[in-house]
């Protein structure tokens, strides 16, 4: 890890003092999300997506950039969260930190206001406390660590219970070759540390992660025969009560599927009515699973969108 970490740092500071052209693929972002960003931070915009505009941010909500580079995305989040929220951009090289910190005042007198910090730190070891964010967002970093398991570790562990990730990275349609393991260069381009995107699913949701869902997926690049995609992967938390209680709720899956599996293992035909516990209550009746079925409540009652209760949060 301490290896790749320093090739990493070296290649992202030589492309936090000269911009980079082509550097991953470039993210085209909606100038209406920018227009309160300086040009000089958009030069240093080394993303392959569009985390924060498919993580459906809220005002007020807390917000977690892993790899925030020159803050880009920070600064975007900053705008959709209002001044209720915050925002908490983490990165491992320093030249990236200052340029980042160098935009904050005018990204302030743009928006009115003041949002936005930015910490020192690395993925595997995120320096925020346990369930402290209600969005982990990351535009094409996670690929650069050498331990990816550790990385979605720590993105559980920040996240406040229903919290979400939203992550845009480079995945592998196969094995990635030794030769382009071991090729620096290739690894500060998001390829050499690339996985395949099966294998990012697995590590997300063996960290404990459910509802995993591919926003999107396009072709990058490709080097040695292998095909590199980018892509947009949303994933939620969720904290299990102590046991499983049963009040007489159902669950019927609305279709268009004969049947579905989620990812406790719960089985539901289209059409059949299911006895599920509040935990499993709980989840149907929020994203990403709300709408998709209607939940009969032990009154008998139904209910097809939101939640059966007033409960803070609930759709």
């Amino acid at each position: 890890m301490k290896d790749v970490r320093e090739a990493v740092r070296e290649f992202y500071t030589s492309a936090a003092e000269t911009p980079k052209q082509g550097l991953c693929c470039p993210t085209a972002y909606d100038s209406e999300d920018t227009a309160h960003i300086p040009k000089d931070a958009l030069q240093r915009a080394y993303g392959c997506g569009s985390p924060v505009s498919s993580a459906g941010l809220k005002k007020g909500e807390v917000v977690l950039d892993l790899g925030s580079g020159s803050g880009v995305d920070c600064f975007i989040a900053s705008k959709k969260v209002g001044k209720e929220g915050r925002v908490i951009g983490v990165d491992m090289t320093d030249k990236m930190i200052e340029l980042a910190e160098g935009y904050l005042e005018k990204v302030a007198e743009n928006l009115g206001y003041r949002n936005v910090e930015f910490k020192k730190g690395y993925l595997e070891e995120i320096p925020l406390e346990d369930e402290s964010v209600d969005v982990v967002i990351s535009n094409c970093v996670i690929n650069l660590s050498s331990d990816k398991e550790r990385v979605m570790q720590e993105v559980y562990r920040v996240l406040k219970h229903r919290g979400r990730f939203c992550i845009a990275d480079i995945v592998s349609e196969k094995d990635v070759p030794q030769s382009v393991r071991e090729n620096p260069t290739l690894w500060g381009e998001c390829i050499g540390g690339a996985i395949k995107e099966e294998d990012f699913i697995n590590i997300a949701r063996s960290a404990g992660a459910y509802g995993i869902n591919i926003k999107s997926r396009t072709f990058y690049r490709e080097v040695e025969g292998v095909r590199f995609n980018s892509v947009i992967i949303t994933g939620y938390k969720f904290i299990k009560g102590k046991e499983c209680v049963y009040r007489g709720h159902y669950a019927i899956y609305n279709g268009p599927f004969r049947s579905v599996r989620d990812d406790d293992g719960h089985e539901y035909p289209a059409g059949v009515p299911v006895e599920i516990c509040t935990d499993t209550l709980e989840k149907l009746t929020n994203p990403p699973y709300a709408g998709m079925f209607t939940i009969i409540t032990a009154e008998g009652e139904t209910v097809v969108r939101g939640c059966v209760d007033e409960t803070e949060g609930c759709c």
